[in-house]
């Protein structure tokens, strides 16, 4: 048993969950975790092998569904999450297939937040469809419109709040009792706020999903995603998927993983106190038209966004007078901002949403989700706000000056 699970001593906080959690140690009595890469185990005998196969005897069988480094990844995050079990992906968006593919099939209907990121709109809206699985799309804070779509048997909920790029919210609580009452299921993409910021499980959601890619990492090293569950047969359904399927994590993925969520705690609070400072700098600025922030004052769910999140996340998102020809001489004048679609990196990051994350998106869709031209996303890193603030206004400065 590990320390960390000790019935008989009170639960450890978040902090050392994210440190602690998930680590079992071998016989060499290392400090920090092992990767294991390696594709396959070794049996002790062939009714072992057949017992694990079987599934009949815990174990290692083969590392695309069972590997003890993606496991303390796995189970760290689990603890932080606080679900009944984790399932790791290569990527977020296979985490968000994985479980669409698991727990639908054809003939079932399936409701999305439209407020959603560019690949998992295509996904719900160009994909799912030819399995013969019906999407229905909604405003993310529009409750009649979720209950009306809910009016018909629902299969599976998918939202994440807050939304990219735009930092809508959702209510997580008061969605999960309208999808509950319909007998259907209720995924969170947690991505921007991570388990340090917002518990979904606690609000009533029955999946949280990642992109690790993102906060988990935080530095942009590499990719990965998470399907997170609190009922077995739930969790078990997309294991069952992953473990055909295929689309696994890598141990050496999952190893730099739990080195991120190690420091997650202290970054994810680092990103949220800059960002707050910048967004309210942005919407004293002239050049910007409005600025999309959950913790901003002018934020219209700001009440929210204090009642299901602890701190307002790393990503600040505006839009400019003077559309996209605006927002690129911004954006191209910037410093220290690197010009990337990445998140949730130490280095700040600056995108165009309307032509990289949302660009092959068909424009009307784009217009219903409210992804103008003249929208620029931040994602504040770890560097001095001060720095972050003086790029900025030079970068705002050069616009003014060309206009």
């Amino acid at each position: 048993m590990s320390a960390i699970d000790d019935p008989e001593r009170q639960p450890p906080r978040l902090a050392t969950r994210a440190v602690r959690a998930g680590q079992v140690r071998g016989p060499e009595g290392e400090h920090s975790e092992p990767i294991y890469t390696t594709s396959s185990f070794v049996f002790a005998s062939a009714a072992e092998a057949a017992a694990r196969f079987a599934g009949t005897e815990p174990g290692n069988v083969y590392s695309r569904f069972t590997n003890p480094t993606v496991r303390a990844f796995e189970e760290r995050l689990n603890a932080l999450e606080g679900g009944l079990r984790c399932i790791a992906t290569a990527t977020g968006m296979a985490a968000i297939s994985a479980t669409t593919l698991a727990l639908c099939q054809a003939g079932d209907h399936v409701v999305s937040s439209r407020a959603i990121f560019g690949a998992s709109l295509q996904w719900f809206e160009q994909w799912l469809p030819r399995y013969g699985i019906e999407v229905t799309l909604v405003a993310q804070d529009d409750l009649d419109a979720w209950r009306a779509a809910l009016a018909r048997p629902t299969r599976l909920v998918f939202l994440e709040t807050p939304s990219n790029p735009l930092m809508r919210l959702a209510d997580i609580a008061a969605l999960a009792d309208l999808v509950h009452a319909a007998g259907a299921l209720l995924a969170v993409d947690n991505c921007f706020c991570t388990p340090i910021l917002q518990r979904p499980f606690e609000l009533g959601a029955d999946l949280v999903i990642h992109s690790a890619t993102k906060y988990l990492d935080g530095q942009g090293r590499l990719l990965g995603g998470a399907v997170l569950a609190r009922d077995a047969a739930v969790a078990e359904a997309v294991h069952g998927f992953l473990r055909t399927a295929g689309p696994s994590m890598s141990a050496m993925n999952a190893w730099v993983f739990l080195k991120g969520l190690e420091t997650l705690p202290l970054r994810i609070l680092a990103h949220s106190d800059a960002a707050l400072i910048v967004a309210r700098w942005l919407e004293a600025r002239p050049e910007v038209l409005r600025v999309h922030y959950p913790f901003l004052d002018s934020h219209p769910q700001q009440a929210l966004a204090r009642r299901q999140q602890s701190a307002g996340g790393g990503i600040v998102s505006f839009e400019l007078h003077g559309g996209r020809e605006a927002a690129w001489r911004l954006i191209d004048a910037l410093r220290w901002f690197s010009i990337t679609a990445n998140l949730g990196d130490t280095r700040s990051t600056v995108t165009h949403p309307a032509t990289t994350t949302h660009g092959r998106l068909a424009a009307e869709t784009r217009a219903a989700a409210g992804i103008g031209d003249n929208l620029v996303r931040l994602s504040i890193g770890l560097e001095a706000v001060e720095d972050l603030l003086e790029d900025l206004d030079a970068a705002l400065r050069c616009c003014a000056a060309t206009n």
